[in-house]
């Protein structure tokens, strides 16, 4: 069985970056639909509280729905729990990262993979405020102590 134009498996997700896991997820989520991203997204209000976690959300639907609506084509999304990671989720993921990283000639160079030219700017500005919050995120995940197994006698 051959996978559609996007969805082939390039890599594996757990090979991303925490700011590139956390875009694959939330589009993930998006694709599955609103109860999932407000899954996705409850779990980052935790964590974050819940005004960053709505800019999330609300960067995350506007992003995707820029995709959809001004895609070259339809994007292929691999399920919540697959850890492929699929050629148009691995573009995204790059696109947001070079984004949040300063690196605006590469990613507007990846988002032409993903929408029309005259929207990748756009687009951009989206990336960049995705971007900042789930570095932040990330680093909060990462500051939280080594939970330590228990051991059972």
């Amino acid at each position: 069985m051959t996978n559609p134009r996007g969805g082939a498996p390039v890599g594996h997700l757990g090979h991303l970056g925490p700011v590139e896991q956390a875009a694959v997820r939330l589009m993930r989520a998006w694709s599955n639909g609103p109860k999932a991203l407000r899954q996705e997204i409850d779990v980052i209000r935790a964590n974050l509280g819940h005004d960053r976690a709505e800019t999330i959300r609300e960067t995350v639907c506007q992003l995707c729905e820029l995709c959809c609506r001004h895609g070259r084509r339809p994007l292929m999304c691999h399920q919540a729990s697959c850890a492929c990671l699929g050629a148009d989720e691995s573009c995204f993921a790059q696109f947001v990262a070079n984004a949040t990283e300063g690196r605006r000639e590469d990613a507007l160079l990846m988002a032409t993979l993903l929408v029309r030219a005259d929207c990748v700017l756009y687009l951009l500005a989206h990336a960049e405020t995705l971007g900042r919050i789930l570095s932040l995120y990330a680093l909060r995940l990462s500051a939280r102590p080594a939970v330590k197994p228990s051991t059972f006698h």
